[in-house]
C-alpha cells in the first residue's frame, strides 16, 4: 500500500489540476455573477466533503460509546436501522401530502436514510473498536479543513456579489460557523485533554456537534436566508456543463481528502503506538525503581 500512495498522489494532483482547469477556462461564465461564481466549484464541494467527514465521525463517535457493552452494540444497531427506514418512509410520505420543500426529491430523501444504514455497518466491519476512534479524530480534522474552505471561500463570493463579506443573522452561515467551532472544540479536546476519559467526552461531543449538520444543509429549505437557494434539487438550475464540472471537482476533492486521511491515520496509528510504548517504558522504570 506505501508503494502505491506516491502514484495515488500523483494522479490526484492531475485531476485538481484538470478541475481546476476545467473550472476557470472550461466551463460557461454566469449571466448575471461573471466570473466570480467560478468560486462554486471550490466552495460548494469542499461544503459536500465536510458533511461527508462530518458525518463519517459521527458514525464512529456513536460506535465508540455503544461497541464496549454488547447490549448497547445489539440495540444501536436496530436503531440505524429502524431510523435509516424511517427515513426513507418519511420522505415519500411528506411528498405524499405536498410537504417536502420545493425541489427535494424523495427519492433523495430514501438514499439518505439508506446511506446511512450502509455507512454504519460499513464502518463497523472494517473497523475495530480502538480504530474507530482513530478514524473520528482523523475524519473530524479532515472535515474541519474543508469547512474552513467553506468559510473562507463564501465571503470572498459574497463581497462583490453581496457587497458585504458576511450577513449577520443569516441561519445558513451562521450554523456553519457554529459547526466549524464545535468540531474545532472537537479537536482542542482531544489535542490537549489527557484524561482517560477524552475519547469519550470527545465522542459525546461530535454526537452534539453532528445535529448541527443537518440543520446546516436544511436550512435554506426550512428558513428565510440570503444564501442562494439550491441549484442542485432545489428549485434552481444548472447548465450541464457547470453540473459536471462541479460533480468532478467534488470527485477530486474526495481522492485528495481520502489521500490525506489514509496518511493521517497511519500517522495517528503510529502516534498512539509510540505513545503506548513510552507510558510502558516509564511503568517499567518506575517498578525497577521501587
Amino acid at each position: 500500500m506505501k508503494r502505491a500512495f506516491p502514484i495515488l498522489a500523483l494522479l490526484t494532483a492531475v485531476f485538481l489540476g484538470y478541475c481546476m482547469y476545467d473550472a476557470l477556462v472550461l466551463a460557461p461564465t454566469d449571466a448575471l455573477q461573471g466570473d466570480v461564481y467560478r468560486i462554486i466549484y471550490y466552495h460548494v464541494p469542499s461544503a459536500w466533503t465536510a458533511f461527508l467527514f462530518f458525518g463519517i465521525n459521527f458514525v464512529c463517535s456513536i460506535q465508540y460509546l455503544v461497541r464496549g457493552d454488547r447490549h448497547k452494540d445489539r440495540l444501536a444497531n436496530w436503531i440505524v436501522i429502524v431510523i435509516g427506514l424511517a427515513i426513507g418512509i418519511a420522505g415519500y410520505i411528506a411528498d405524499y401530502f405536498h410537504k417536502l420543500p420545493l425541489g427535494m426529491l424523495p427519492s433523495s430523501v430514501a438514499t439518505t436514510g439508506l446511506l446511512i444504514v450502509g455507512l454504519y455497518f460499513l464502518i463497523k466491519k472494517l473497523f475495530s473498536l480502538p480504530a474507530v476512534d482513530v478514524l473520528a479524530v482523523v475524519s473530524a480534522e479532515i472535515g474541519v479543513v474543508f469547512c474552513t474552505v467553506v468559510l473562507v471561500t463564501g465571503p470572498l463570493w459574497a463581497r462583490p456579489v453581496w457587497g458585504i463579506w458576511w450577513a449577520p443573522g443569516d441561519i445558513r452561515l451562521t450554523s456553519t460557523l457554529v459547526m466549524w467551532l464545535i468540531y474545532v472544540s472537537y479537536l482542542l479536546l482531544r489535542k490537549f485533554s489527557n484524561s482517560g476519559n477524552t475519547p469519550t467526552i470527545a465522542a459525546a461531543l461530535a454526537v452534539f456537534g453532528a445535529l448541527d449538520v443537518p440543520l446546516v444543509y436544511l436550512s435554506i429549505w426550512f428558513f428565510r436566508t440570503q444564501h442562494p437557494q439550491p441549484i442542485i434539487g432545489g428549485e434552481g438550475s444548472i447548465d450541464p456543463v457547470m453540473l459536471r464540472v462541479m460533480l468532478l471537482s467534488w470527485c477530486a476533492f474526495l481522492c485528495l481528502a481520502g489521500l490525506v486521511g489514509w496518511s493521517r491515520y497511519r500517522l495517528e496509528v503510529l502516534q498512539r503506538e509510540v505513545d503506548e510504548a513510552h507510558a510502558m517504558q516509564s511503568l517499567v522504570e518506575i517498578r525497577g525503581a521501587r
